[in-house]
């Protein structure tokens, strides 16, 4: 029996890897089990972990992580939080791999804790990169460098980890795992949508709106997300809103939020059920924000996307994403450019770079068939590379 244990701290994260969690699990020589924690176990952020539980895995520990902040410090107390929660649980289970995902503070737990524990691991879309000036970024690069393996989404992810020093035999090129719940994914109608939401009126058509803090923008991210509402507005352009995540300066834009959680062109939420989200998504006629959901995944549908701000800069790019400034003017001319006839059809047939919607099958047989502990000790000096 291979013993498997994922580390997930969020909506997000989960999400992205839900598909693979449910495959290890089904296969009757894996024990697959979760430790959970961060914004999955916050009510401020939707209480995520009742989606794990509903999905039906088994969940090693929950443990409560986060410091409810708008602060720097807070990411950095949480991400202790985790480590010292989890070390004498992870020693006691002895897994024969850790599985962690992305670009944030739990990444570089899980790596420590691979690490010290002597437990081989697994990163999840490393060798990613963005030039937005957002911590995430050398966090990812930090956390391929202390992970055992890698399974990356594109050539240019594996040229980079190539780059840092990192052996060819340690990576795999699977495609982005994120694009496989769209594939797999049959959506509800508007209709149902806006029955589930209690819509009467409106909401035909709608945008929807992910936009988190940036570390390089902290002072002024809730004043573009205000910016973003109000064009919508006088647009009069209906949206499905998300809740930011835990980065600081969260709470200012959910200020933003409060003022305008009565206004019937929008409907705000912390945390959806899967299906409903991935509905919402594909039936939207654009988004707009800065997640990195906008750049990897939209292309598979695809839909159009403004990514305003710094936040994402540097990735590879579908062509239906537009970069826009902040500012009232670059909004409002991005979303008649991303909506005019000219533009939809430009997108119409493209094909997504970061994958198929396969990956999740091709990291299920690697992980079942790989003896990791062959990987465990990285000796190579990057200087003989």
């Amino acid at each position: 029996m291979k013993k498997i244990l994922a580390i997930t701290t969020s909506r997000s994260d989960y999400d992205l890897m839900s598909h693979l969690y449910q495959l290890l699990n089904k296969d009757k020589e894996i024990d697959l089990k979760l430790i959970v924690g961060g914004s999955h176990m916050s009510s401020t952020y939707g209480y995520s972990v009742e989606l794990i539980e509903k999905d039906g895995l088994c969940i090693l520990s929950k443990i409560e992580t986060i410091i409810d902040s708008n602060s720097k410090q807070s990411r950095l107390k949480s991400a202790s939080i985790l480590l010292q929660n989890s070390i004498d649980i992870i020693a006691y289970y002895s897994p024969d791999l850790i599985i962690y995902t992305g670009d944030r503070e739990d990444v570089i737990m899980g790596a420590l804790l691979g690490g010290y524990l002597q437990i081989p691991t697994a990163h999840f879309f490393g060798g990613d990169h963005t030039i937005d000036g957002h911590v995430d970024n050398p966090i990812r690069h930090a956390a391929s460098k202390l992970s055992t393996v890698h399974f990356v989404s594109i050539e240019q992810h594996k040229q980079r980890l190539l780059k840092m020093g990192e052996r060819e035999e340690r990576i795999k090129q699977i495609g982005s795992i994120s694009l496989d719940k769209f594939f797999l994914h049959t959506p509800y109608s508007k209709d149902e949508i806006k029955k589930r939401f209690n819509i009467s009126s409106g909401f035909d058509k709608f945008a929807l709106l992910i936009f988190h803090p940036n570390d390089t923008e902290i002072e002024s991210t809730h004043l573009y997300f205000d910016n973003i509402i109000r064009v919508l507005k006088h647009r009069n352009i209906n949206a499905f809103v998300n809740y930011p995540n835990t980065d600081p300066g969260n709470r200012n834009i959910i200020k933003v939020i409060n003022r305008y959680e009565k206004d019937d062109n929008f409907r705000f939420f912390k945390n959806l059920d899967r299906d409903l989200f991935l509905s919402i998504y594909k039936n939207c006629m654009l988004q707009l924000g800065n997640s990195s959901s906008g750049i990897i995944e939209s292309a598979s549908i695809p839909i159009p996307v403004i990514n305003i701000g710094v936040r994402q800069t540097g990735r590879v790019t579908n062509p239906n994403v537009i970069f826009c400034n902040p500012d009232n003017e670059s909004i409002d001319l991005s979303i008649t450019k991303a909506l005019s006839f000219e533009f939809l059809e430009s997108i119409k047939n493209i094909k997504n770079v970061y994958g198929d919607g396969k990956s999740s099958q091709k990291a299920y047989e690697i992980i079942k068939t790989t003896d990791f502990r062959r990987f465990l000790y990285k000796t190579e000096d990057i200087l003989d590379l």
